[in-house]
């Protein structure tokens, strides 16, 4: 069977797995997903979905969003930045997980405030495309115009 073109995902996973000191079947198991099927991802064999990938990052307590990247499901251009930083608060052996979660909740709201959309909010949470909603985009309270961030000026009805 030939290597498909997935990045460095599969070296990616290989290296996260042994990481977090589990074996194969421990992964497997834990994602969800039989022994085979993982370790084809592995071997850069097979390409996996955006939901495996989503419960393989679980299991090993990563981000989904990094394996999304290194998968190509997401733009690693646009997103490579907000990637790395989640990745890095994650990844901070000096927090604990209340701790990590709040510093993410901060960190996206200040890139929500700024007009970015995280990869949460673009996936959903289910590996799938999902629209992302902006409280700051739209009417302001006494009906005059706003300005949306990417596309400019427009009118609201009223």
């Amino acid at each position: 069977m030939a290597s498909l073109n997935v990045g460095n995902l599969g070296e990616y996973l290989r290296e996260q797995r042994r990481n977090a000191q589990l074996s194969l079947r421990q992964l497997a198991d834990a994602a969800g997903v039989s022994n085979p099927y993982l370790s084809q991802i592995e071997r850069g064999l097979r390409k996996p979905s955006a939901e495996v990938l989503q419960q393989v990052a679980k299991a090993l307590r990563i981000s989904a969003e990094t394996l999304y990247v290194r998968a190509g499901i997401l733009d690693a251009e646009r997103d490579l930045n907000e990637v790395e930083t989640r990745a890095v608060i994650l990844a901070d052996p000096t927090l604990d997980e209340r701790q990590k979660q709040v510093l993410l909740q901060i960190y996206e709201s200040f890139r929500k405030e700024n007009g970015f959309v995280s990869g949460e909010e673009r996936t959903g949470g289910t590996g799938t495309l999902a629209v992302a909603e902006d409280d700051d985009v739209g009417s302001d309270t006494d009906g005059s115009d706003t300005e949306d961030r990417e596309t400019g000026p427009r009118r609201t009805a009223g």
